[in-house]
């Protein structure tokens, strides 16, 4: 198969809502992100795949994923909001914040009114401290959380800031089951925000269904299921599935002549007059330019429209007369176009 470069959008499979919690839930049948990554990998043939960030075993939802040369710009992908449907079930709390984990606390409910719980989460919105949970991908000390307290490691996590931009209450259904929508930043834990949520209603909580709906521009209504992956790479037609590797970046567009993507290609500064197109978010120049409002960064493109990479600006460099750019991630050969 020839190498395929561009963002697929899956919709990994989780715990479904209907499920009930019926003595120690196993999470073994839930497929990890990583198990998702490896699939695609062996239908697809490709060797670089990564993904934008990951899903908690028991999540549904949309995972981002990067095939070929599109693994280079991971990291201009990270750090989006996201947006989740979520279920918290009050009266069990567990050590992973969840509805697979281990039950280590029982409590009665309490009589609660929709009136309740939505009084409680004026706390949860906006900015706030949210300590993470024990088990989670979190490394300390170059490990793993998760793997220092399966081994009986005492594991101390220090809270950090989130913001919770929505936190709307879907509904209630009395005695112990709320439904919620959440928009929230990189780095918030939604298992978190039940198990606090349980403790601020007076008794216990844990996540008992997650589904993310979008993460920054992509949606998991564009999402393919896996099976629907896998049968279209099985019929040499997953290139379709694709986004171009420069879907949904986010950032002003700098287009650049024939003879500045040759200096970019090969390492050296350019210096561009500045001309911002606001109707487009564009910038540009002698074909453009204007200092990246994202660190001073913009998506470089050729004359034709084609995507070549990631430049700088390096405007204190500029001695008043423009903005010196340089290429960080230069994409133009491995993408087929002339640099």
């Amino acid at each position: 198969m020839t190498d395929l470069h561009g963002i697929l959008l899956v919709d990994k499979p989780g715990r479904p809502i209907s499920q009930t919690y019926a003595g120690e839930p196993a999470s073994a049948q839930l497929p990890t992100s990583h198990d998702i990554v490896q699939r695609v990998r062996r239908c697809s043939r490709q060797r670089r795949i990564g993904h934008t960030g990951t899903l908690d075993p028991m999540a549904s939802g949309l995972l981002v994923l990067c095939l070929g040369v599109a693994t280079r710009l991971v990291e201009y992908y990270q750090g989006h909001d996201k947006t989740y449907e979520a279920r918290v079930t009050l009266g069990r709390a567990t050590d992973t914040y969840d509805a697979v984990g281990r039950t280590v606390v029982q409590a009665p409910v309490p009589p609660l009114t929709g009136a309740d719980v939505e009084a409680a989460l004026v706390a949860f919105r906006g900015r706030i401290d949210q300590r993470p949970p024990v088990y989670s991908a979190l490394k300390q000390g170059g490990e793993s959380l998760h793997r220092k307290a399966r081994r009986g490691e005492a594991v101390n996590v220090a809270p950090r800031e989130v913001t919770f931009h929505e936190l709307e209450l879907l509904s209630f259904a009395p005695p112990a089951t709320i439904s919620l929508r959440i928009r929230c930043s990189a780095g918030a834990y939604v298992r978190s925000l039940a198990h606090a949520l349980g403790q601020a209603l007076g008794t216990a909580g844990h996540l008992s269904y997650l589904r993310r709906l979008e993460a920054g521009p992509f949606s998991v209504a564009e999402a393919s299921e896996l099976p629907d992956v896998e049968s279209a790479a099985a019929a040499g037609g997953l290139a379709e599935l694709l986004l171009a590797p420069d879907a949904g970046l986010e950032m002003p567009r700098l287009t650049v002549s024939e003879e500045e993507q040759l200096r970019l290609g090969y390492g050296q500064k350019i210096r561009q007059a500045r001309a911002f197109k606001a109707q487009d978010n564009s910038l540009s120049s002698s074909c453009s330019s204007e200092s990246g409002r994202r660190d001073g960064l913009a998506a470089a493109y050729d004359c034709r429209g084609r995507f070549l990479g990631i430049a700088r600006a390096r405007a204190a460099e500029g001695n008043g007369d423009g903005t010196v750019w340089k290429a960080e991630k230069w994409l133009a050969q491995q993408l087929g176009s002339p640099s």
